[in-house]
Protein backbone atom coordinates (compact mmCIF):
# COMPACT_ATOMS: atom_id res chain seq x y z
CA UNK A 1 0.00 0.00 0.00
CA UNK A 2 0.95 3.32 -0.78
CA UNK A 3 0.93 4.72 2.71
CA UNK A 4 3.52 2.25 4.14
CA UNK A 5 6.03 4.09 2.01
CA UNK A 6 5.80 7.16 4.10
CA UNK A 7 7.83 8.33 6.72
CA UNK A 8 6.74 11.40 8.72
CA UNK A 9 9.88 13.48 10.03
CA UNK A 10 9.17 14.43 13.79
CA UNK A 11 11.27 17.37 13.33
CA UNK A 12 9.24 19.58 15.96
CA UNK A 13 10.27 21.18 19.36
CA UNK A 14 7.96 19.48 21.78
CA UNK A 15 7.36 15.80 23.14
CA UNK A 16 3.40 16.87 22.73
CA UNK A 17 4.00 18.23 19.27
CA UNK A 18 5.36 14.63 18.19
CA UNK A 19 2.61 12.86 19.89
CA UNK A 20 -0.10 15.29 18.39
CA UNK A 21 1.27 14.29 14.86
CA UNK A 22 1.64 10.97 15.67
CA UNK A 23 -1.96 10.23 16.84
CA UNK A 24 -3.34 12.03 13.58
CA UNK A 25 -1.30 10.16 10.99
CA UNK A 26 -0.70 6.93 12.73
CA UNK A 27 -3.53 5.44 10.40
CA UNK A 28 -2.17 6.96 7.14
CA UNK A 29 1.38 6.47 6.87
CA UNK A 30 3.84 3.69 7.52
CA UNK A 31 6.46 4.96 10.21
CA UNK A 32 7.81 7.90 11.66
CA UNK A 33 11.14 9.48 11.85
CA UNK A 34 12.94 11.09 15.33
CA UNK A 35 15.66 13.38 14.53
CA UNK A 36 18.42 15.51 16.32
CA UNK A 37 15.93 18.39 17.05
CA UNK A 38 12.93 16.52 18.42
CA UNK A 39 15.85 14.52 20.82
CA UNK A 40 17.17 17.25 21.40
CA UNK A 41 14.27 19.10 22.87
CA UNK A 42 12.49 15.73 24.24
CA UNK A 43 15.01 13.78 25.33
CA UNK A 44 15.28 9.74 24.55
CA UNK A 45 11.81 9.07 26.62
CA UNK A 46 10.72 10.70 23.57
CA UNK A 47 10.37 6.99 21.97
CA UNK A 48 8.13 5.58 24.73
CA UNK A 49 5.69 8.69 24.28
CA UNK A 50 5.45 7.95 20.84
CA UNK A 51 4.53 4.51 20.76
CA UNK A 52 2.13 4.85 23.22
CA UNK A 53 0.65 7.55 20.85
CA UNK A 54 0.62 4.72 17.89
CA UNK A 55 4.07 4.65 16.14
CA UNK A 56 4.96 0.84 15.67
CA UNK A 57 8.18 1.23 13.61
CA UNK A 58 10.53 4.10 14.50
CA UNK A 59 13.34 5.65 12.50
CA UNK A 60 15.87 6.89 14.16
CA UNK A 61 17.24 9.86 12.52
CA UNK A 62 20.77 9.80 14.43
CA UNK A 63 23.40 10.22 11.85
CA UNK A 64 26.47 8.52 13.98
CA UNK A 65 29.49 9.71 12.78
CA UNK A 66 32.51 9.12 14.95
CA UNK A 67 35.78 6.45 15.07
CA UNK A 68 34.15 2.85 14.94
CA UNK A 69 34.44 2.32 18.88
CA UNK A 70 32.15 5.09 19.38
CA UNK A 71 29.76 4.73 17.36
CA UNK A 72 29.28 0.58 17.90
CA UNK A 73 28.62 1.63 21.72
CA UNK A 74 26.06 4.35 20.10
CA UNK A 75 24.66 1.40 18.05
CA UNK A 76 24.66 -0.35 20.50
CA UNK A 77 23.15 1.75 22.57
CA UNK A 78 20.03 2.35 20.00
CA UNK A 79 19.49 -1.09 18.96
CA UNK A 80 18.72 -1.46 23.03
CA UNK A 81 16.02 1.22 22.42
CA UNK A 82 14.02 -1.26 20.04
CA UNK A 83 14.02 0.89 16.98
CA UNK A 84 12.86 -0.06 13.61
CA UNK A 85 15.96 1.77 11.87
CA UNK A 86 18.68 3.86 12.50
CA UNK A 87 21.15 5.74 10.41
CA UNK A 88 25.10 6.55 10.14
CA UNK A 89 26.90 8.88 8.15
CA UNK A 90 28.54 6.72 5.23
CA UNK A 91 31.47 8.92 5.31
CA UNK A 92 32.74 7.62 8.59
CA UNK A 93 34.05 4.80 6.18
CA UNK A 94 34.16 0.80 6.35
CA UNK A 95 35.47 -0.04 9.64
CA UNK A 96 32.68 2.54 11.29
CA UNK A 97 30.08 0.93 9.04
CA UNK A 98 30.17 -2.14 9.62
CA UNK A 99 31.26 -1.50 13.40
CA UNK A 100 27.68 -0.17 13.70
CA UNK A 101 25.98 -3.30 12.16
CA UNK A 102 27.65 -5.33 14.35
CA UNK A 103 27.14 -4.15 16.96
CA UNK A 104 23.52 -3.42 16.69
CA UNK A 105 23.16 -6.80 15.95
CA UNK A 106 24.67 -8.04 19.00
CA UNK A 107 23.06 -5.80 21.19
CA UNK A 108 19.33 -6.62 19.64
CA UNK A 109 20.01 -10.28 20.58
CA UNK A 110 20.86 -9.46 23.90
CA UNK A 111 17.79 -7.33 24.20
CA UNK A 112 15.76 -10.31 22.66
CA UNK A 113 14.78 -7.70 20.28
CA UNK A 114 14.61 -7.35 16.39
CA UNK A 115 17.07 -6.26 14.88
CA UNK A 116 16.89 -2.44 13.66
CA UNK A 117 18.13 -2.32 10.08
CA UNK A 118 21.03 0.16 9.77
CA UNK A 119 20.94 2.34 6.63
CA UNK A 120 24.14 5.00 5.66
CA UNK A 121 23.79 8.60 4.64
CA UNK A 122 25.28 9.06 1.66
CA UNK A 123 25.39 13.01 0.21
CA UNK A 124 22.72 15.46 1.70
CA UNK A 125 19.67 16.11 -0.12
CA UNK A 126 20.72 20.05 0.42
CA UNK A 127 24.23 19.68 -1.12
CA UNK A 128 24.59 20.27 -4.56
CA UNK A 129 27.27 20.40 -7.13
CA UNK A 130 28.96 23.51 -6.19
CA UNK A 131 28.50 22.71 -2.32
CA UNK A 132 30.54 19.51 -2.84
CA UNK A 133 33.01 20.44 -5.37
CA UNK A 134 34.07 23.93 -3.68
CA UNK A 135 33.11 23.82 -0.26
CA UNK A 136 33.53 20.04 0.37
CA UNK A 137 36.41 19.99 -2.11
CA UNK A 138 35.16 17.01 -3.10
CA UNK A 139 36.13 16.14 -6.96
CA UNK A 140 33.53 14.55 -9.36
CA UNK A 141 29.73 14.22 -9.81
CA UNK A 142 27.21 14.34 -6.69
CA UNK A 143 25.78 11.15 -8.15
CA UNK A 144 28.93 9.08 -8.17
CA UNK A 145 30.18 10.18 -5.11
CA UNK A 146 26.39 8.72 -3.76
CA UNK A 147 26.76 5.39 -5.65
CA UNK A 148 30.33 5.07 -4.65
CA UNK A 149 29.03 5.71 -1.06
CA UNK A 150 26.34 3.17 -1.45
CA UNK A 151 28.46 0.36 -2.90
CA UNK A 152 30.79 0.75 0.54
CA UNK A 153 27.84 0.60 2.47
CA UNK A 154 26.93 -2.85 1.41
CA UNK A 155 29.81 -3.80 1.60
CA UNK A 156 30.53 -2.88 4.82
CA UNK A 157 26.77 -4.91 5.76
CA UNK A 158 24.29 -2.55 6.04
CA UNK A 159 20.65 -2.68 4.87
CA UNK A 160 20.54 0.46 2.86
CA UNK A 161 21.00 4.06 2.39
CA UNK A 162 19.09 7.25 2.43
CA UNK A 163 19.78 9.04 -1.25
CA UNK A 164 18.20 11.95 -3.21
CA UNK A 165 15.80 10.42 -5.60
CA UNK A 166 18.41 11.21 -8.61
CA UNK A 167 20.39 8.59 -7.44
CA UNK A 168 17.94 5.42 -7.35
CA UNK A 169 18.28 4.32 -10.23
CA UNK A 170 22.43 4.17 -10.18
CA UNK A 171 21.84 2.87 -6.13
CA UNK A 172 19.56 0.19 -7.59
CA UNK A 173 21.70 -0.90 -10.64
CA UNK A 174 25.11 -1.04 -8.41
CA UNK A 175 23.36 -2.24 -4.94
CA UNK A 176 20.77 -4.93 -6.22
CA UNK A 177 17.07 -5.27 -6.26
CA UNK A 178 17.02 -6.02 -1.88
CA UNK A 179 19.57 -2.58 -0.98
CA UNK A 180 17.01 -0.39 0.73
CA UNK A 181 16.92 2.96 -0.60
CA UNK A 182 15.18 5.79 1.21
CA UNK A 183 14.59 8.91 -0.24
CA UNK A 184 14.57 12.67 1.66
CA UNK A 185 14.26 15.56 -0.77
CA UNK A 186 10.19 14.22 -2.17
CA UNK A 187 8.24 17.29 -2.81
CA UNK A 188 4.49 16.84 -5.04
CA UNK A 189 3.86 18.69 -7.72
CA UNK A 190 3.83 22.60 -7.38
CA UNK A 191 5.46 22.18 -3.71
CA UNK A 192 7.52 24.14 -1.71
CA UNK A 193 11.40 22.92 -1.71
CA UNK A 194 12.40 24.64 1.29
CA UNK A 195 15.83 23.71 1.79
CA UNK A 196 15.94 20.75 -0.41
CA UNK A 197 17.86 21.13 -4.01
CA UNK A 198 17.93 17.69 -5.27
CA UNK A 199 14.17 16.67 -5.59
CA UNK A 200 11.24 14.62 -6.65
CA UNK A 201 7.53 13.71 -6.81
CA UNK A 202 6.30 11.07 -4.63
CA UNK A 203 5.50 8.75 -7.94
CA UNK A 204 8.88 9.71 -9.79
CA UNK A 205 10.76 8.80 -6.90
CA UNK A 206 8.52 5.29 -6.35
CA UNK A 207 8.21 4.64 -9.98
CA UNK A 208 12.41 4.91 -10.19
CA UNK A 209 12.77 2.45 -7.22
CA UNK A 210 12.60 4.06 -3.45
CA UNK A 211 11.70 1.90 -1.22
CA UNK A 212 10.81 4.68 1.52
CA UNK A 213 10.19 8.39 1.44
CA UNK A 214 10.96 10.97 3.95
CA UNK A 215 8.04 13.24 3.20
CA UNK A 216 7.86 16.16 6.04
CA UNK A 217 6.51 19.67 5.14
CA UNK A 218 3.66 18.69 2.52
CA UNK A 219 2.15 17.04 5.05
CA UNK A 220 2.74 18.40 8.68
CA UNK A 221 2.65 21.54 7.74
CA UNK A 222 -0.69 21.12 5.52
CA UNK A 223 -3.68 22.56 6.41
CA UNK A 224 -4.96 19.26 6.66
CA UNK A 225 -2.02 16.83 7.52
CA UNK A 226 -4.35 13.67 7.13
CA UNK A 227 -5.93 14.75 3.82
CA UNK A 228 -2.33 15.41 2.95
CA UNK A 229 -0.77 12.09 3.89
CA UNK A 230 -3.78 10.29 1.88
CA UNK A 231 -3.38 12.33 -1.12
CA UNK A 232 0.61 10.79 -1.45
CA UNK A 233 -0.40 7.54 -0.60
CA UNK A 234 -2.83 7.59 -3.17
CA UNK A 235 -0.28 9.29 -6.30
CA UNK A 236 1.91 6.72 -4.85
Amino acid sequence: MGKEKIIIPLDVDSAEKAVELVRALKDDVGAFKVGLELVNYAGLGIFDKIRAAGATKIFYDCKFHDIPNTVAGASRAAAGMNVWLFNVHCSGGFAMMKAAKDAALEAAEKAGVNPPLVIGVTILTSIDQPTLNNELRTPGAVADQVVNLAKLAKEAGLDGVVASPHEIESIRAACGPDFLIITPGVRPAGGDLGDQKRVMTPAQAVSRGADYLVIGRPITKAENPKAAAQAIAAEI
